[in-house]
């Protein structure tokens, strides 16, 4: 983790923490013992309780209107987030924001409510972030995301991760998964056969670089990237590379 003095506290801001690769972020923030506050943002609440956790209800098409702090607030009827209310008030706190915010079109109900999902809420999330101190932003995009790609979904990855170079974050990071395993809430069948085709070829030493990959090795990596004293800039992280840090 970067330096700090003792009495700043260092917040991990959290968008899609219900998702494959959310829930598995939250609990590496929860046991690494460099952060001290984890905020959730999420349109329901998780049916999970930490100290450190902090839930905020958002609707996120209308984030630009958010006040973290004062949403805090509300919360804090027993005193217990006073602690954070005051490290954001003074700014003496080290912000870092994950998003694994995400869909498919089938969930969304058509391409224009999966654009607004994963291209407007992500960019939505790190501009808030952004306004409430956040300096560096992890983002979960797709292996193959590519604004200029004949494919709907690789080309809105690709849009997000475009947009994102121009907000002004010390660090950008780019996470590009391929196929991910783990339990979803959701069956997606074409993935999973494509999981077991995949795996069949990266065991025969064939395409390794699209070797399907675990949700917690993604999050996993994310807070790895973030213990970096000296990242800067806008760095993209295939899932080979993903592979390599989480061994």
């Amino acid at each position: 983790m970067g330096k700090r003095s003792a009495d700043m506290s260092r917040v991990a801001l959290v968008s899609g923490s219900s998702g494959l690769v959310g829930v598995q972020l939250l609990h590496q923030l929860f046991q690494n013992s460099a952060y001290d506050w984890v905020i959730s943002f999420g349109r329901r609440d998780l049916a999970l309780k930490h100290p450190k956790l902090v839930q905020i209800k958002v609707d996120f098409g209308g984030l630009d209107q958010l006040n973290v702090i004062e949403e805090i607030r509300l919360q804090n009827r027993g005193g217990d987030f006073q602690p954070l209310i005051r490290s954001l008030e003074t700014e003496s706190v080290q912000l870092s924001a994950f998003c694994a915010l995400g869909t498919t079109i089938k969930a969304a109900g058509s391409k224009e409510k999966f654009y607004q999902v994963d291209h407007d809420f992500v960019i939505g999330f790190a501009r808030m972030a952004l306004r409430t101190g956040a300096s560096r932003f992890f983002y979960v995009s797709a292996i193959g995301a590519d604004s200029g790609s004949s494919v709907f979904y690789n080309k809105v990855k690709g849009e997000v991760e475009d947009d994102l170079k121009r907000i002004d974050f010390t660090y950008v990071g780019i996470f590009q998964p391929s196929l991910l395993l783990g339990d979803r809430n959701e069956n997606r069948i074409g993935e999973e056969v494509g999981k077991i085709l995949m795996k069949g070829l990266t065991f025969l030493g064939i395409l390794k670089k699209y070797k399907p990959i675990y949700g917690y090795q993604v999050a996993k990596a994310m807070v790895i990237k973030d213990s970096g004293e000296d990242v800067a800039g806008y760095e993209t992280i295939p899932s080979s590379e993903m592979h390599t840090m989480t061994q």
